[in-house]
């Protein structure tokens, strides 16, 4: 019987290909594949499965080529650089591992919110720049500071579990979340519009759709508490980034932490310089 054969097209842990190899399958990993899309369409067709990550876009024309395929399976939450249509009109599964890096996620978020609110990569530089510059970098405490979760799933319940620990109050926008859930995890449901009137941080957690696409634009900034502090660690396109770029220079936003970008690898994104 022919071994099945697995395609790993962006870069994933040595441990995660010996799985793979554990359990009779042979492994093809091409770490860099994922950002060539014509060459990944070239070689498609060898493979019964896929591994990805957010490099590889499985698009229609790249499915098209696909003619083993069987399922593809992405180290990661959300599916949307899978073309789902086209992948369920061929018959390919998709799967995902949406509690893989859900605690990582959450505790990278807080260390943005903390690192934002106490400005510590600013002072970082200062500081290697051989300045010593300590009234300039004050921060802000976060301690009774108001957080707002906007999806308050597997990574933004755990993100508002933290963010109690640290004794904020901790409000929370997700259509999806129960009032009964919200009572059980500590924080307050409310509608998007008073979450961005109330909230001194607000952190993403929810995927890109058409509905969240630019859920923070210049008119959601613009009801926000002047000196908000934004943080997004869930997708790029969630937030305006040039209507983010505006109100960071007019004050309107003290400060924003990102590290998802419309434009991936972000080397000339707008909000670079701010």
């Amino acid at each position: 019987m022919t071994k099945p054969k697995v395609l790993i097209s962006d870069a994933l842990s040595p441990a995660a290909v010996q799985i793979f190899r554990d359990r009779g399958i042979e492994v093809d990993f091409q770490p860099n594949l994922g950002k060539d899309k014509d060459k990944l369409a070239e070689i498609i067709g060898n493979y019964d499965g896929l591994a990805i990550r957010s490099a590889t876009k499985a698009t229609a024309k790249i499915l098209a080529k696909a003619t083993r395929l069987k399922v593809i399976g992405r180290a990661g939450i959300g599916v949307d650089n899978v073309e789902i249509p086209a992948a369920t009109a061929r018959g390919v599964i998709v799967m995902n591992t949406p509690f893989g890096n859900s605690i990582t996620t959450a505790e990278h978020a807080i260390s943005l919110m903390l690192a934002l609110a106490r400005e510590i990569p600013q002072a970082d530089a200062s500081t290697q720049a051989g300045k010593w510059e300590k009234n300039r970098f004050m921060g802000v405490e976060i301690t009774a500071k108001t957080l707002g979760v906007i999806g308050c799933g597997n990574i933004g319940s755990i993100v508002a579990d933290r963010a109690l620990g640290l004794r904020m109050k901790v409000i929370a926008f997700d259509p999806f979340l129960s009032p009964e859930r919200a009572r059980d995890i500590g924080v307050e449901k409310v509608e998007l519009d008073e979450l961005f009137k109330r909230a001194d941080f607000i952190t993403l957690h929810t995927p890109l759709t058409d509905k969240t696409r630019n859920i923070i634009d210049a008119s959601a900034l613009a009801k926000m508490k002047k000196g908000v502090r934004i943080i997004n660690c869930a997708r790029g396109g969630l937030v305006d980034e040039q209507a983010l770029v505006d109100a960071l220079e007019s004050k309107q936003v003290a400060g924003a932490a990102f590290d998802v970008f419309v434009e991936e690898p972000a080397l000339s994104n707008v909000l670079f310089g701010h």
